[in-house]
């Protein structure tokens, strides 16, 4: 061995390197297929691996991060945490320590580590430069490693001649359970011996159902042939905008460019539609709000997944069951969810617990807490909500009617709530004008009280900022805006915010309305780029990919096991509890059923009960009137 008594602590790298070096290389290649075309299923996520923790970001719609920010600005990686620790130990020992020699295979391993994680290409000339030893021995050593089934090569151009070299899931794996282990034996020997951490490792706890690890995002075997890039079509929201921000480190991983577009809410969808009239799609994939699917479907705006695609390699099951059941249509899957984002109630918990009242489960309770808590004088008010005119208003009351037990059309009521999965076929009729609908109008009117004066043009984004900024009470909110506060430390709900689903009314139940996106491929995308689009589609659906949004700023998790990952629920509580309100049959998709009109019904709604809420007419008559547009838009045919 070429180094000192010294460095003996660094030998079980070398026994690493050595005894994957005595496998086969059949076996290598064998393993390293069943991962890839396994996509990391559950049994794989078992595995004790360490990732990257959140970084603050403060988002806004103009917020952009560079490309170059999006790895550990703030909270670095488990994994980097290591990684950085050894170099560093490295440079100390080489500095401190004469005679000695370099270790070539720990240089390369640590340079190629460090470079995935900040999404930097590495050649084999970088590797040799990394490695510390001569050229020729440095050669060897590199040899030694791809013939270890450690470093994937993949061509950078057509020829192939010139290659990129990245870790192969084998090594991230295994470094990830490295990186595991050495932060257990540093707490025990320079730490708390006794902490949880190290009492989970000895008494089975990384082995334990939930506390399992999954493992960064790795390079795909062959890159991606799309020319002029990856396009994708988005919503302007911080998870997308997560996704933007981590756009450098997904172009190592797809092996190509990525160009995305992001528009709000309502120009989203006619983008969406206007590229549906094209001869050919100028987006490889596109986001689907999930009311929207009946529609585009209808329109042939999106592509069956079953008919470019196994759907098995998405790994349904580990979809939240509301997500995956919204991104249907007559049985069959048209989009992978990227976003599963609840809207909730968010409350000050520090607040409820000065004046003594318990969390709100009803409306009535609402109403109670936000009467208490309503001080204009002191600029704090009660409770913010949509109330801007079309879409935004349009949104709250038809989930402010669920709260009160009534959908919006005539749905079939099963057990947990009503069936919303067979819509193509059914015979709907609107209930708008009913008297639970009744209710919620009037819940919504009560609600004006306690409101801020500028409750009328409150829509997504406006309801959450003055939350943040310690002037409401109570705001409803999907679980994908909580990073106003959550990573923001100078904002006063900051660390003293709680989360319950919507409070119900008389005749209903808890219900959290399901939200979010899912990701399409356009019908008329051209064939020539279906089949690369749809690995984009798997990496960046994958658990890997949506841990890295989590870590990286977003609260949306569309799957199971994301959401029981110790450090996903480190970063907030709302996976904990969306995970649990699942589990509840919480999550409900039927509060927004995805017909084909529901878009025109939700701005039918969003202007007749503005007109209400501004007392130009009653409740009753505002009702009729949606009533009665909402059945002339459904007898009109969607094509």
């Amino acid at each position: 061995m070429d180094f000192y008594p010294i460095r003996i602590f660094l030998y079980p790298f070398w026994i690493i390197l050595a005894y994957r070096r005595e496998i086969q290389s059949e076996q290598v290649r064998n393993d390293l297929m069943r991962r890839k075309t396994t996509q990391n299923t559950a049994s794989q996520r078992r595995n004790p691996m360490n990732t990257q923790s959140a970084r603050h970001i403060h988002f806004d719609e103009s917020a952009r991060a560079a490309p170059e920010q999006s790895v550990g600005l703030s909270n670095i990686v488990e994994l980097a945490r290591v990684i950085g620790f050894l170099e560093e130990l490295c440079v100390e020992l080489d500095n401190s320590v004469e005679p000695n020699a370099p270790n070539p295979y720990l240089n390369m391993i640590l340079h190629l580590l460090r470079s995935h994680i900040e999404g930097r290409l590495v050649s084999a000339s970088s590797m040799v430069a990394a490695s510390g030893a001569p050229y020729a021995t440095a050669m060897r050593k590199l040899g030694h490693i791809q013939e270890a089934g450690l470093v994937e090569q993949r061509p950078r151009t057509k020829t192939g001649k010139s290659f990129s070299l990245h870790p192969s899931a084998g090594l991230l794996e295994t470094w990830s359970q490295l990186a595991d282990r050495i932060e257990r034996l540093a707490t025990e020997n320079f730490g708390d011996a006794t902490s949880r951490r190290t009492a989970d490792y000895y008494f089975g706890g990384s082995y334990q159902p939930g506390r399992a690890l999954i493992a960064p995002p790795s390079a795909l075997p062959q890159p991606l042939r799309l020319g002029g890039g990856l396009r994708i079509l988005v919503h302007g929201d911080p998870t997308f905008m997560v996704m933007e921000n981590l756009k450098r480190q997904f172009e190592q991983i797809v092996g190509t460019n990525i160009k995305q577009r992001a528009f709000s809410i309502d120009r989203l969808r006619e983008e969406a539609l206007r590229n549906a009239t094209r001869s050919r799609s100028l987006y490889d994939l596109i986001a689907v709000d999930l009311p929207w699917i009946g529609e585009f479907v209808k329109k042939g705006v999106v592509r069956p997944l079953s008919d470019v695609m196994d759907i098995e390699r998405l790994d349904p099951s580990d979809f939240h069951t509301a997500g995956w059941r919204a991104a249907h249509w007559d049985g069959v899957p048209y989009g992978a969810p990227s976003q599963t984002t609840p809207e909730l109630m968010f409350y000050r918990r520090d607040w409820f617990a000065k004046e003594g009242l318990e969390a709100p489960a009803t409306t009535d309770d609402v109403l109670a807490a936000a009467r208490r808590l309503h001080d204009p004088r002191r600029g704090r008010y009660g409770v913010a909500w949509n109330a801007a005119r079309g879409t935004a208003l349009g949104h709250t009351f038809i989930m402010t009617c669920a709260d009160f037990g009534q959908p919006i059309v005539n749905l079939p009521r099963i057990a947990g709530g009503f069936d919303a999965s067979h819509l193509e076929t059914a015979d709907l009729r609107p209930t708008i004008d009913t008297p639970r609908a009744l209710q919620a109008a009037e819940y919504l009117l009560a609600l004006m009280d306690y409101s801020p004066p500028d409750i009328l043009s409150m829509s997504w984004y406006e309801r959450v900022r003055p939350f943040a900024s310690g002037k409401v009470a109570m705001a409803y909110g999907y679980t994908l805006l909580a990073p106003y506060f959550e990573l923001d430390e100078s904002c006063e709900a900051h660390g003293n915010t709680a989360y319950v689903p919507h409070p119900h009314g008389p005749e209903g139940v808890p219900v959290a309305p399901v939200g979010g996106y899912v990701l399409c491929i356009p019908a008329n995308l051209g064939d020539d780029r279906v089949h690369d689009t749809v690995e984009a589609l798997v990496a960046f659906t994958s658990p890997e990919a949506q841990k890295l949004y989590a870590q990286n700023g977003s609260r949306t998790a569309p799957r199971y096991s994301v959401g029981a990952d110790p450090e996903v629920r480190r970063l907030s509580p709302i996976f904990e509890l969306v995970d649990q309100m699942s589990w509840r049959d919480e999550l409900q998709f039927w509060p927004r059923p995805p017909i084909p009109q529901i878009s025109d019904i939700i701005q039918i709604c969003g202007h007749e009960l503005h007109d209400m809420l501004r007392g130009v007419v009653a409740p009753e008559d505002a009702l009729s009137r949606a009533q009665a547009r909402a059945e002339e838009e459904l007898h009109k045919s969607v094509t």
